[in-house]
C-alpha cells in the first residue's frame, strides 16, 4: 500500500503542478503560433524549427550581452523571421506549406548545430546562461518551484499572450481579416482584403510567440542543447487540431500534454517502469488523442478553417 500512496502523493504534489506549468510554456507558445498561422489559412509544421531557432537566438544574444531581456527579444524576432519566411514561401511563392515547414525544420535543426560548433566549438550544447533572475521563494521544494514558475516573466507573458490572441482573433478588425483569409480567401480578396499580406502578418506574429516558447525552453535549461525542442512543436500542432483551432482550448490541451510530460519526471524512482516507457507517455497520448479525433471529428469540437492551404486566386 505504501507504493500507491507514494505515487499518489507525487502526482498530487506541488512539484507536479510546478513542473506541469513550467513545461506548458513552450507547448502553449508553439500552439498559439500554430493558431495564428492556421487561422489565416497557412498550415504550419515549422513550429518545431521555430522553437529551436528562437531558443538558440535567445541563448546566443543573452550570452553575448549578459541580458536575458535582449535574449528574449532576439528569440521572438528570430521566430518572427522564420514565420515570415514560411509565409512568403507559402502565400507569395505558393510553395506547398508542408514542404516549406519541413524545410525550415531541417534548416533549424542543422543550422543550430552548425552555429553551436561555430560559436562555442560544440555540436551538442552552448555555455550556460542565467536567463531571467529567479524571483520569489528560494529552495528546491515543490512550493518554491511553483512560486518561481508563477512569477517568471515568461510565464506571465504566456498567459498575457493567450488572452491577447483570443481577444484579437475574435474582437479586432485584424482578427476578422485573419479569420476571413483562413475561411474563404477568395471572398476575402473580393472584399478588398490583401490576403497574402494578412497571412504574412499573422504567421509572423505566430512565429514570434512560438519563438518565445523556444526562449522559455532554453532559459529553463540555462543553455541551448541540440535538438532540445524534443518534438514539442509537433505535439503543439496536434493540440491546435484537437482544440478546433481555438487558442484557449489549444492551451488547455497543451497543459494536458505538459502534465503527462511532467508525470514521467515525478514518477521516476516512484514506480518500477523503464524510464524510456515513461518518456513515451506524451507521444502515446498524442497518438491516442489523434486517433480519437479521427473517430469523432473534433474531440473538443470545431472544424479546420475552410480555406486552410488554399490561395486567394
Amino acid at each position: 500500500m505504501s507504493e500507491p500512496t507514494g505515487v499518489a502523493s507525487a502526482i498530487l504534489s506541488a512539484t507536479m503542478l510546478a513542473q506541469t506549468l513550467r513545461m506548458s510554456i513552450p507547448y502553449a507558445c508553439a500552439a498559439l503560433g500554430g493558431v495564428w498561422s492556421e487561422r489565416s489559412g497557412i498550415v504550419n509544421v515549422a513550429l518545431e524549427g521555430i522553437l529551436l531557432a528562437g531558443g538558440f537566438a535567445a541563448v546566443a544574444v543573452s550570452h553575448a550581452t549578459g541580458s536575458a531581456l535582449l535574449g528574449a527579444i532576439a528569440g521572438a524576432l528570430t521566430g518572427a523571421g522564420f514565420g515570415a519566411v514560411h509565409a512568403v514561401l507559402s502565400a507569395y511563392g505558393r510553395v506547398n506549406a508542408i514542404v516549406s515547414g519541413i524545410a525550415l525544420n531541417i534548416i533549424a535543426a542543422g543550422g543550430t548545430r552548425f552555429l553551436l560548433r561555430a560559436f562555442y566549438s560544440s555540436s551538442s550544447n552552448s555555455p550556460s546562461v542565467e536567463g531571467f533572475a529567479s524571483l520569489g521563494a528560494e529552495g528546491s521544494s515543490g512550493a518554491s518551484l511553483l512560486v518561481r514558475t508563477l512569477v517568471d516573466p515568461l510565464t506571465i507573458s504566456a498567459v498575457f499572450l493567450v488572452v491577447l490572441t483570443a481577444l484579437s482573433l475574435r474582437r479586432t478588425s485584424f482578427g476578422l481579416r485573419v479569420r476571413a483569409a483562413g475561411e474563404d480567401p477568395h471572398a476575402a480578396a473580393s472584399a478588398g482584403i490583401d490576403v497574402p499580406r494578412v497571412r504574412l502578418l499573422a504567421v509572423s506574429i505566430g512565429g514570434a510567440i512560438c519563438g518565445l516558447g523556444g526562449v522559455a525552453l532554453a532559459f529553463d535549461q540555462h543553455q541551448f542543447q541540440s535538438g532540445m525542442s524534443g518534438q514539442r512543436g509537433y505535439i503543439a500542432l496536434a493540440a491546435v487540431i484537437l482544440s478546433g483551432w481555438r487558442p484557449a482550448w489549444a492551451v488547455i490541451a497543451c497543459v494536458v500534454f505538459a502534465a503527462l510530460d511532467a508525470l514521467q519526471i515525478v514518477l521516476q524512482g516512484q514506480v518500477e517502469i523503464s524510464p524510456y516507457a515513461l518518456q513515451a507517455i506524451p507521444f502515446v497520448a498524442t497518438l491516442v488523442a489523434m486517433f480519437a479525433m479521427g473517430l469523432r471529428r473534433g474531440v473538443l469540437g470545431g472544424e479546420p478553417p475552410a480555406g486552410l492551404g488554399k490561395h486567394a486566386s
